[in-house]
């Protein structure tokens, strides 16, 4: 089975800074991740290479077989869904909701980049319609609540039938209530499609979704554990990543939660 995903041997470095150090990483179809590190700890220029937006000063970036630099990186980045907690800043207020979704065809942020047609918004509002948000279609992104953004962009992800999607800390605006929506959104889309693979970004582990299957987690841009979550989420895995003496628990209904040991 070719992987979605593949960073091999991958490094960062600014100036004398390394971000990240020689991190190795495979994402198959139908395993769902969780990166998890303290701040600063390189999660989010983990992505953003993963993403093809950022290119290691090291290493491979493997996405479907195809890699990194040896195909068109305007091609690649279709099969990758990226979305992270800063978008909304990235996008013309005035575009509305199911603009947000179809640009993705293109893997683009703007409208007026590319020609699109009413196939292209009948998929844009069917995407908006699987996460619940199908009656904003046509409202600017700005004057929607946080959630609802958070859903229009999570509905952006489905635009392409990407090999992968990564979400990037995506509850990082959001209360206590669009949390929990969010992650059962997220659950709903990996429960979709068998053959997807997806990667998500956080520090907390009570919003880790119930279908996650793995984990990779950093330290320092180093890699601390990489494997099936049920075997690497544990309490001394979250003491070392956060210098901190924590306990992890699974609940009746598969969350986890964190508290001090």
């Amino acid at each position: 089975m070719v992987a979605a995903l593949e960073l091999r041997n991958v490094s960062l470095n600014r100036d004398t800074t390394t971000i990240l150090d020689n991190v190795d990483w495979t994402a198959r179809p139908g395993e769902h991740w969780i990166i998890l590190g303290a701040n600063g700890s390189g999660k989010t220029s983990l992505m953003r290479i993963a993403a093809l937006y950022l290119h290691p000063s090291a290493g491979e970036v493997v996405v479907t077989g195809e890699r990194l630099g040896s195909t068109d990186v305007r091609t690649l980045r279709r099969r990758v869904a990226y979305m992270s907690a800063a978008f909304a800043t990235e996008l013309r207020p005035q575009l509305r909701a199911f603009e947000v979704v179809m640009t993705a065809k293109h893997a683009a942020l703007e409208t007026w980049w590319h020609s699109y047609d009413e196939t292209d918004r009948r998929r844009a509002v069917t995407c908006l319609e699987q996460l619940s948000v199908g009656h904003l279609a046509d409202r600017e992104i700005s004057t929607l609540s946080s959630g609802e953004q958070q859903r229009v962009f999570l509905a952006r992800t489905r635009m392409n039938d990407p090999a992968v999607v990564l979400l990037d800390e995506p509850s990082g605006r959001l209360d206590l209530g669009g949390r929990e929506q969010l992650v059962r959104a997220i659950d709903d889309t990996i429960a979709s499609d068998p053959t997807l693979a997806s990667a998500i970004v956080t520090h907390h582990v009570d919003e880790i979704p119930t279908k996650a299957t793995h984990l990779l987690a950093l330290k320092g841009g180093k890699v601390l554990a990489n494997g099936p979550i049920a075997q690497t989420l544990t309490g001394d895995l979250l003491s070392s990543v956060f210098d901190f003496p924590l306990r992890v628990e699974r609940r009746d209904d598969g969350r986890f939660s964190a508290r001090p040991d």
